[in-house]
Protein backbone atom coordinates (compact mmCIF):
# COMPACT_ATOMS: atom_id res chain seq x y z
CA UNK A 1 0.00 0.00 0.00
CA UNK A 2 2.80 2.44 0.90
CA UNK A 3 4.51 1.77 -2.45
CA UNK A 4 1.24 2.31 -4.32
CA UNK A 5 0.64 5.64 -2.55
CA UNK A 6 4.21 6.75 -3.23
CA UNK A 7 3.88 5.98 -6.93
CA UNK A 8 0.62 7.92 -7.09
CA UNK A 9 2.23 10.87 -5.34
CA UNK A 10 5.21 10.78 -7.70
CA UNK A 11 2.90 10.76 -10.69
CA UNK A 12 0.88 13.76 -9.48
CA UNK A 13 3.97 15.97 -9.19
CA UNK A 14 5.07 15.29 -12.77
CA UNK A 15 4.01 18.15 -15.03
CA UNK A 16 2.79 16.84 -18.42
CA UNK A 17 4.43 18.27 -21.52
CA UNK A 18 2.69 21.18 -23.20
CA UNK A 19 3.18 22.83 -26.55
CA UNK A 20 6.22 25.09 -26.65
CA UNK A 21 5.01 28.69 -26.79
CA UNK A 22 8.19 30.77 -27.12
CA UNK A 23 9.84 31.03 -30.55
CA UNK A 24 13.08 29.26 -31.37
CA UNK A 25 16.04 31.04 -32.89
CA UNK A 26 15.15 30.37 -36.51
CA UNK A 27 11.52 31.30 -35.85
CA UNK A 28 12.84 34.76 -34.97
CA UNK A 29 14.84 34.87 -38.19
CA UNK A 30 18.25 34.51 -36.56
CA UNK A 31 20.52 33.49 -39.46
CA UNK A 32 22.38 30.60 -37.89
CA UNK A 33 24.84 29.02 -40.32
CA UNK A 34 24.27 25.57 -41.76
CA UNK A 35 21.30 23.55 -42.93
CA UNK A 36 19.12 22.21 -40.11
CA UNK A 37 17.15 18.97 -40.31
CA UNK A 38 13.34 18.92 -40.59
CA UNK A 39 12.86 19.18 -36.81
CA UNK A 40 16.11 21.02 -36.06
CA UNK A 41 16.52 18.56 -33.20
CA UNK A 42 18.59 15.59 -32.07
CA UNK A 43 15.67 13.42 -33.18
CA UNK A 44 16.51 14.23 -36.80
CA UNK A 45 19.03 11.41 -36.41
CA UNK A 46 16.88 8.34 -37.22
CA UNK A 47 15.96 6.12 -34.29
CA UNK A 48 16.58 8.62 -31.48
CA UNK A 49 13.85 9.40 -28.94
CA UNK A 50 13.62 11.98 -26.14
CA UNK A 51 11.31 12.21 -23.11
CA UNK A 52 10.97 14.51 -20.10
CA UNK A 53 9.46 14.60 -16.64
CA UNK A 54 9.18 18.07 -15.10
CA UNK A 55 8.65 18.66 -11.37
CA UNK A 56 7.49 22.10 -10.18
CA UNK A 57 5.96 22.71 -6.75
CA UNK A 58 6.03 25.31 -3.96
CA UNK A 59 7.66 28.71 -3.50
CA UNK A 60 9.60 30.74 -0.93
CA UNK A 61 12.64 29.88 1.16
CA UNK A 62 13.85 26.31 1.19
CA UNK A 63 12.29 23.91 3.66
CA UNK A 64 14.74 20.98 3.37
CA UNK A 65 13.08 17.92 1.93
CA UNK A 66 9.86 19.75 1.06
CA UNK A 67 10.74 22.38 -1.52
CA UNK A 68 10.42 24.54 -3.47
CA UNK A 69 10.83 21.94 -6.22
CA UNK A 70 12.20 22.86 -9.64
CA UNK A 71 13.77 19.74 -11.13
CA UNK A 72 13.15 16.76 -13.42
CA UNK A 73 14.59 14.09 -15.70
CA UNK A 74 15.32 14.00 -19.44
CA UNK A 75 15.84 10.66 -21.20
CA UNK A 76 17.46 9.95 -24.57
CA UNK A 77 17.18 6.58 -26.31
CA UNK A 78 20.03 6.19 -28.84
CA UNK A 79 18.22 3.41 -30.70
CA UNK A 80 14.50 2.69 -31.20
CA UNK A 81 12.72 1.38 -28.12
CA UNK A 82 13.49 -2.30 -27.56
CA UNK A 83 16.67 -2.22 -29.67
CA UNK A 84 19.52 -2.78 -27.20
CA UNK A 85 22.32 -2.84 -29.76
CA UNK A 86 25.18 -0.71 -28.33
CA UNK A 87 26.46 2.29 -30.28
CA UNK A 88 30.01 3.52 -30.75
CA UNK A 89 30.62 6.46 -28.40
CA UNK A 90 33.20 8.72 -26.79
CA UNK A 91 33.32 11.47 -24.17
CA UNK A 92 35.28 14.65 -23.52
CA UNK A 93 35.42 16.94 -20.48
CA UNK A 94 36.12 20.60 -21.15
CA UNK A 95 36.05 21.17 -17.39
CA UNK A 96 35.46 18.28 -15.05
CA UNK A 97 33.55 19.75 -12.11
CA UNK A 98 30.55 17.54 -12.81
CA UNK A 99 29.44 13.95 -13.07
CA UNK A 100 28.51 11.60 -15.89
CA UNK A 101 28.23 8.01 -14.73
CA UNK A 102 29.28 5.02 -16.80
CA UNK A 103 31.93 6.75 -18.89
CA UNK A 104 34.84 4.56 -17.79
CA UNK A 105 33.42 1.68 -19.81
CA UNK A 106 32.74 3.94 -22.78
CA UNK A 107 36.39 5.00 -22.74
CA UNK A 108 37.57 1.42 -22.35
CA UNK A 109 35.22 -0.36 -24.77
CA UNK A 110 34.19 2.39 -27.18
CA UNK A 111 30.52 1.48 -26.74
CA UNK A 112 27.49 3.13 -25.16
CA UNK A 113 24.93 0.64 -23.84
CA UNK A 114 21.36 1.69 -23.06
CA UNK A 115 19.74 5.09 -22.53
CA UNK A 116 21.20 8.45 -21.52
CA UNK A 117 19.55 10.40 -18.69
CA UNK A 118 19.99 14.01 -17.54
CA UNK A 119 18.93 15.40 -14.16
CA UNK A 120 20.01 17.57 -11.22
CA UNK A 121 23.30 16.99 -9.41
CA UNK A 122 22.00 15.25 -6.30
CA UNK A 123 19.55 13.03 -8.17
CA UNK A 124 22.16 11.12 -10.17
CA UNK A 125 22.17 8.06 -7.90
CA UNK A 126 18.41 7.65 -7.89
CA UNK A 127 18.15 8.03 -11.66
CA UNK A 128 21.07 5.67 -12.29
CA UNK A 129 19.54 2.91 -10.19
CA UNK A 130 16.15 3.43 -11.83
CA UNK A 131 17.73 3.10 -15.28
CA UNK A 132 18.92 -0.39 -14.41
CA UNK A 133 15.46 -1.49 -13.32
CA UNK A 134 13.77 0.13 -16.33
CA UNK A 135 16.02 -1.77 -18.73
CA UNK A 136 15.33 -5.05 -16.96
CA UNK A 137 11.61 -4.35 -17.05
CA UNK A 138 11.79 -3.63 -20.77
CA UNK A 139 13.58 -6.83 -21.72
CA UNK A 140 17.27 -6.03 -21.80
CA UNK A 141 19.43 -8.90 -20.62
CA UNK A 142 22.81 -8.27 -19.01
CA UNK A 143 25.10 -9.56 -16.29
CA UNK A 144 25.86 -5.98 -15.22
CA UNK A 145 25.55 -2.55 -16.81
CA UNK A 146 26.74 1.02 -16.30
CA UNK A 147 23.92 3.52 -16.96
CA UNK A 148 24.81 6.92 -18.36
CA UNK A 149 23.41 9.67 -16.13
CA UNK A 150 24.71 13.24 -16.32
CA UNK A 151 23.91 16.26 -14.16
CA UNK A 152 23.98 19.99 -13.72
CA UNK A 153 23.21 21.83 -10.45
CA UNK A 154 19.58 22.99 -10.35
CA UNK A 155 20.03 26.02 -8.09
CA UNK A 156 16.35 27.01 -8.39
CA UNK A 157 15.50 23.73 -6.65
CA UNK A 158 15.70 22.32 -3.14
CA UNK A 159 18.62 20.35 -4.50
CA UNK A 160 19.25 18.36 -1.31
CA UNK A 161 15.62 17.32 -1.00
CA UNK A 162 15.81 14.16 -3.18
CA UNK A 163 12.59 15.07 -4.96
CA UNK A 164 13.40 13.03 -8.07
CA UNK A 165 12.21 9.47 -7.47
CA UNK A 166 12.72 6.27 -9.41
CA UNK A 167 9.18 6.61 -10.77
CA UNK A 168 10.12 9.90 -12.44
CA UNK A 169 13.05 8.33 -14.26
CA UNK A 170 10.73 5.53 -15.41
CA UNK A 171 8.24 8.11 -16.68
CA UNK A 172 10.85 10.04 -18.62
CA UNK A 173 12.08 6.85 -20.27
CA UNK A 174 8.55 5.67 -21.01
CA UNK A 175 7.69 9.05 -22.54
CA UNK A 176 10.72 9.08 -24.85
CA UNK A 177 9.60 9.33 -28.47
CA UNK A 178 10.89 10.51 -31.83
CA UNK A 179 9.66 13.79 -33.27
CA UNK A 180 9.73 17.34 -31.90
CA UNK A 181 11.61 17.86 -28.62
CA UNK A 182 10.18 20.12 -25.91
CA UNK A 183 12.77 22.75 -24.93
CA UNK A 184 13.38 25.24 -22.14
CA UNK A 185 12.63 24.72 -18.45
CA UNK A 186 11.63 21.08 -18.81
CA UNK A 187 12.98 17.73 -17.68
CA UNK A 188 16.49 17.80 -16.33
CA UNK A 189 16.76 21.46 -17.31
CA UNK A 190 13.90 22.69 -15.13
CA UNK A 191 15.89 24.38 -12.36
CA UNK A 192 18.79 25.68 -14.43
CA UNK A 193 20.14 29.11 -15.42
CA UNK A 194 22.43 29.83 -18.38
CA UNK A 195 24.59 32.85 -19.23
CA UNK A 196 22.73 34.96 -16.67
CA UNK A 197 19.27 34.08 -18.02
CA UNK A 198 16.95 31.07 -17.60
CA UNK A 199 18.47 27.92 -19.06
CA UNK A 200 17.37 24.35 -19.62
CA UNK A 201 17.03 21.87 -22.47
CA UNK A 202 17.76 22.87 -26.06
CA UNK A 203 18.37 21.04 -29.30
CA UNK A 204 19.42 21.58 -32.91
CA UNK A 205 20.67 19.60 -35.91
CA UNK A 206 22.63 19.91 -39.11
CA UNK A 207 22.31 17.92 -42.36
CA UNK A 208 25.33 17.63 -44.60
CA UNK A 209 25.11 17.98 -48.36
CA UNK A 210 24.90 14.94 -50.60
CA UNK A 211 28.51 15.53 -51.64
CA UNK A 212 29.53 15.45 -47.98
CA UNK A 213 27.64 12.21 -47.38
CA UNK A 214 24.21 13.52 -46.41
CA UNK A 215 24.80 12.65 -42.75
CA UNK A 216 22.91 14.24 -39.85
CA UNK A 217 24.37 15.63 -36.63
CA UNK A 218 21.97 16.24 -33.74
CA UNK A 219 22.71 18.07 -30.49
CA UNK A 220 20.85 18.16 -27.17
CA UNK A 221 22.08 20.38 -24.34
CA UNK A 222 21.22 20.85 -20.69
CA UNK A 223 22.67 24.33 -20.17
CA UNK A 224 23.32 25.78 -16.73
CA UNK A 225 26.69 27.49 -17.19
CA UNK A 226 27.97 31.04 -16.80
CA UNK A 227 29.33 33.11 -19.65
CA UNK A 228 29.33 36.42 -21.47
CA UNK A 229 26.48 35.58 -23.79
CA UNK A 230 27.15 36.23 -27.45
CA UNK A 231 24.97 35.24 -30.36
CA UNK A 232 26.55 35.39 -33.82
CA UNK A 233 29.29 37.44 -32.17
CA UNK A 234 26.92 40.06 -30.72
CA UNK A 235 27.44 40.81 -26.98
CA UNK A 236 23.90 40.12 -25.83
CA UNK A 237 24.79 40.32 -22.12
CA UNK A 238 26.09 43.85 -22.67
CA UNK A 239 22.91 44.84 -24.52
CA UNK A 240 20.40 43.45 -22.00
CA UNK A 241 21.48 44.72 -18.59
CA UNK A 242 18.16 45.09 -16.74
CA UNK A 243 17.28 41.41 -16.30
CA UNK A 244 19.93 40.40 -13.80
CA UNK A 245 19.11 37.42 -11.58
CA UNK A 246 17.42 38.64 -8.40
CA UNK A 247 15.37 37.47 -5.44
CA UNK A 248 11.85 38.45 -4.43
CA UNK A 249 12.63 37.69 -0.77
CA UNK A 250 14.61 39.55 1.88
CA UNK A 251 17.93 38.27 3.19
CA UNK A 252 19.08 36.13 4.78
CA UNK A 253 18.10 33.39 2.37
CA UNK A 254 18.42 29.64 3.03
CA UNK A 255 21.81 29.05 1.41
CA UNK A 256 25.01 30.97 2.18
CA UNK A 257 26.13 31.18 -1.45
CA UNK A 258 23.02 33.20 -2.31
CA UNK A 259 24.26 36.16 -0.25
CA UNK A 260 24.59 39.20 -2.45
CA UNK A 261 21.94 38.25 -4.98
CA UNK A 262 20.12 41.59 -5.36
CA UNK A 263 16.46 42.19 -4.67
CA UNK A 264 14.11 42.28 -7.62
CA UNK A 265 12.54 45.64 -8.35
CA UNK A 266 9.27 46.65 -6.74
CA UNK A 267 7.47 45.66 -9.94
CA UNK A 268 9.14 42.24 -10.02
CA UNK A 269 11.70 43.11 -12.67
CA UNK A 270 15.35 42.18 -12.64
CA UNK A 271 18.13 44.10 -10.97
CA UNK A 272 20.25 46.32 -13.18
CA UNK A 273 23.88 45.48 -13.85
CA UNK A 274 26.81 47.08 -15.57
CA UNK A 275 27.58 45.68 -19.05
CA UNK A 276 30.70 43.89 -17.76
CA UNK A 277 29.29 42.82 -14.38
CA UNK A 278 28.84 39.13 -13.66
CA UNK A 279 27.43 37.42 -10.56
CA UNK A 280 29.72 35.02 -8.73
CA UNK A 281 27.05 32.34 -8.43
CA UNK A 282 26.94 31.93 -12.22
CA UNK A 283 30.29 30.15 -12.22
CA UNK A 284 28.78 27.24 -10.31
CA UNK A 285 26.78 26.17 -13.35
CA UNK A 286 27.56 23.47 -15.88
CA UNK A 287 26.50 22.12 -19.25
CA UNK A 288 25.89 18.64 -20.62
CA UNK A 289 26.03 18.24 -24.40
CA UNK A 290 24.97 15.05 -26.20
CA UNK A 291 26.00 14.72 -29.85
CA UNK A 292 24.34 12.10 -32.06
CA UNK A 293 25.08 11.27 -35.68
CA UNK A 294 24.34 8.61 -38.26
CA UNK A 295 27.77 9.10 -39.83
CA UNK A 296 29.91 5.94 -39.58
CA UNK A 297 32.45 7.11 -37.02
CA UNK A 298 34.64 5.01 -34.75
CA UNK A 299 35.23 5.93 -31.08
CA UNK A 300 38.46 7.84 -31.67
CA UNK A 301 36.66 9.94 -34.30
CA UNK A 302 33.70 10.51 -31.98
CA UNK A 303 36.07 11.86 -29.35
CA UNK A 304 37.27 14.36 -31.94
CA UNK A 305 33.64 15.31 -32.54
CA UNK A 306 33.01 15.73 -28.80
CA UNK A 307 36.00 18.06 -28.51
CA UNK A 308 34.48 20.40 -31.10
CA UNK A 309 31.54 21.10 -28.78
CA UNK A 310 33.90 23.42 -26.88
CA UNK A 311 34.25 25.63 -29.95
CA UNK A 312 30.48 26.02 -30.19
CA UNK A 313 30.28 27.03 -26.54
CA UNK A 314 33.20 29.40 -27.02
CA UNK A 315 31.22 31.20 -29.72
CA UNK A 316 28.56 31.83 -27.08
CA UNK A 317 30.96 33.33 -24.56
CA UNK A 318 31.52 30.34 -22.29
CA UNK A 319 34.74 30.45 -20.27
CA UNK A 320 34.39 26.94 -18.76
CA UNK A 321 34.81 28.21 -15.21
CA UNK A 322 36.50 26.34 -12.38
CA UNK A 323 33.16 25.34 -10.84
CA UNK A 324 31.62 24.30 -14.15
CA UNK A 325 31.11 20.74 -15.31
CA UNK A 326 31.32 20.92 -19.10
CA UNK A 327 30.81 17.27 -20.07
CA UNK A 328 30.23 16.07 -23.62
CA UNK A 329 29.14 12.71 -25.06
CA UNK A 330 29.11 11.80 -28.75
CA UNK A 331 27.75 8.62 -30.34
CA UNK A 332 27.07 7.16 -33.77
CA UNK A 333 24.07 5.04 -34.71
CA UNK A 334 25.92 3.54 -37.68
CA UNK A 335 27.65 0.14 -37.67
CA UNK A 336 24.75 -1.81 -36.21
CA UNK A 337 25.82 -5.12 -34.73
CA UNK A 338 29.40 -4.01 -34.08
CA UNK A 339 29.16 -5.09 -30.44
CA UNK A 340 28.00 -8.66 -31.07
CA UNK A 341 29.99 -11.26 -29.20
CA UNK A 342 30.52 -13.75 -32.03
CA UNK A 343 32.16 -13.54 -35.43
CA UNK A 344 34.17 -10.65 -36.79
CA UNK A 345 31.99 -7.60 -37.46
CA UNK A 346 32.55 -5.70 -40.67
CA UNK A 347 32.78 -1.99 -39.90
CA UNK A 348 32.39 1.10 -42.04
CA UNK A 349 34.41 4.22 -41.23
CA UNK A 350 34.30 7.71 -42.65
CA UNK A 351 37.82 8.70 -43.76
CA UNK A 352 39.42 11.36 -41.59
CA UNK A 353 39.87 13.51 -44.66
CA UNK A 354 36.07 13.78 -44.90
CA UNK A 355 35.32 14.56 -41.25
CA UNK A 356 35.65 18.36 -41.36
CA UNK A 357 31.98 18.99 -42.30
CA UNK A 358 30.94 17.01 -39.20
CA UNK A 359 33.22 19.17 -37.05
CA UNK A 360 31.59 22.29 -38.41
CA UNK A 361 28.10 20.82 -38.01
CA UNK A 362 28.81 20.01 -34.35
CA UNK A 363 30.04 23.53 -33.61
CA UNK A 364 27.11 25.20 -35.35
CA UNK A 365 24.42 22.96 -33.86
CA UNK A 366 25.85 23.33 -30.35
CA UNK A 367 25.66 27.11 -30.60
CA UNK A 368 22.08 27.02 -31.84
CA UNK A 369 20.93 24.41 -29.32
CA UNK A 370 22.02 26.58 -26.39
CA UNK A 371 20.27 29.63 -27.86
CA UNK A 372 17.12 27.55 -28.40
CA UNK A 373 17.23 26.41 -24.77
CA UNK A 374 17.46 29.98 -23.51
CA UNK A 375 14.81 31.38 -25.84
CA UNK A 376 12.37 28.61 -24.94
CA UNK A 377 12.84 28.93 -21.18
CA UNK A 378 10.36 31.25 -19.51
CA UNK A 379 11.13 33.40 -16.48
CA UNK A 380 11.09 31.27 -13.33
CA UNK A 381 11.07 32.06 -9.61
CA UNK A 382 12.43 29.18 -7.57
CA UNK A 383 13.97 28.31 -4.22
CA UNK A 384 14.78 31.30 -2.00
CA UNK A 385 12.67 33.46 -4.28
CA UNK A 386 15.47 33.55 -6.84
CA UNK A 387 14.11 34.80 -10.13
CA UNK A 388 15.91 34.07 -13.41
CA UNK A 389 14.58 35.75 -16.52
CA UNK A 390 13.87 34.15 -19.85
CA UNK A 391 15.95 35.52 -22.69
CA UNK A 392 13.62 37.95 -24.54
CA UNK A 393 13.61 37.06 -28.22
CA UNK A 394 12.53 40.50 -29.38
CA UNK A 395 15.47 42.15 -27.64
CA UNK A 396 17.88 39.58 -29.05
CA UNK A 397 16.63 40.44 -32.54
CA UNK A 398 17.00 44.14 -31.76
CA UNK A 399 20.62 43.62 -30.71
CA UNK A 400 21.42 41.49 -33.76
CA UNK A 401 20.02 44.19 -36.02
CA UNK A 402 22.03 46.86 -34.22
CA UNK A 403 25.21 44.95 -35.06
CA UNK A 404 24.05 44.21 -38.64
CA UNK A 405 23.68 40.45 -38.08
CA UNK A 406 20.04 40.60 -39.19
CA UNK A 407 18.05 42.76 -41.57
Amino acid sequence: MRLTLWLLLAATTAIPLTAQTRPRGRDLGIPFPGKAGPLNAITDVPGIAVGHVTLIEGEGKIVPGKGPIRTGVTAILPRPRGNWDPVFAATFNQNGNGDMTGINWIKESGFLEGPILLTGTHSVGTVRDAAIQWQLKNGREFVFTYPIVAETFDFLNDANGEHVKAAHAFQALDRAKPGPVEEGAVGGGTGMGCNGFKGGIGTSSRVLSTEQGGYTVGILVQCNYGGDLRILGVPIRSEITDLRTCTVLTEPLSRPWTAGIPRCTATGGGAASKPDERDEHEGRGSIIVVVATDAPLLPHQLERIARRVSLGLGRLGSFAGNSSGDLFLAFSTANAGAAKADGTPSLVMLPNDRIDPLFRATIEATEEAVVNAMLAAQTMTGADGIRVFGLPGDRVVQALRKYNRMQ
